[in-house]
């Protein structure tokens, strides 16, 4: 796996690098922005580490240009920004995950880990988990060749238990997934709901969702 990490933060490059490496991927690295541009210019990657800040530039708009190249690699955006708005924009901007500095090694490598999984599961725009099977682009999910239908909310739920398979999503993880405002309660009850609700039409398929009690869902066939 090869990621370029994009950070004018000589500390945290050298942290990062070493981190990466010591888990097994290549990475490149760049501290402006455009030297990520001949990076990307020069080859693909399979995951794009990005901070906001740069001498050159911000990664918001750099985002927006490398988007605009037909470039879907998924982008993990790194930035000390914690306001809900600085959030959205990222996202909006075409991030596919963003994590606010400080963070925790641990976590970051389980977001790399579950962007590239999520990455290697689209390719593929179908996938079947025993006698499961959902088509991303058609949006179509059937048990035992059944078509069963799903509410918009319960195919998102699906999807990105699937696109997530082998990690342990939380309740908040999956509640602020699901609701786009990234206000969600980490108490609320709501992610349960929808858990039963879709356990229930999946039929002799739902006991691939399993429980981790206390912390969330996962799916890890």
């Amino acid at each position: 796996m090869f990621i370029l990490l994009i950070d004018d933060n000589r500390e945290i490059l050298l942290g990062l690098s070493a981190l990466f490496e010591e888990k097994g991927f290549s990475l490149h690295t760049a501290s402006t922005l455009g030297e990520a541009q001949d990076a990307l210019d020069a080859q693909g990657y399979d995951l794009i580490v990005l901070d906001w800040l740069f001498p050159d530039g911000d990664g918001v708009a750099f985002l927006k240009s490398i988007r605009s190249q037909s470039i879907h690699t998924p982008v993990l955006m790194l930035s000390s920004k914690s306001e809900v708005l600085e959030k959205a924009q990222a996202l909006d901007g075409g991030a596919d995950d963003y994590m606010q500095k400080p963070f925790s090694h641990i976590e970051l490598l389980a977001r790399v880990r579950a962007l590239l999984r999520r990455d290697g599961v689209q390719k593929s725009t179908k996938v079947d988990i025993e006698n499961l099977s959902v088509d991303f682009a058609a949006r179509c999910v059937s048990v035992d060749g059944e078509v069963i239908k799903l509410s918009k909310k319960e195919f998102e739920l699906l999807e990105l238990l699937v696109q997530n398979r082998g990690i342990v999503l939380t309740r908040y993880q999956i509640e602020e997934h699901l609701n786009r405002e990234f206000n969600a309660l980490k108490t609320s009850n709501i992610v349960d709901a929808h858990i039963k609700n879709l356990r229930k039409k999946l039929d002799t398929a739902s006991k691939i969702i399993e429980t981790v009690r206390g912390v969330g869902f996962t799916i890890q066939r």
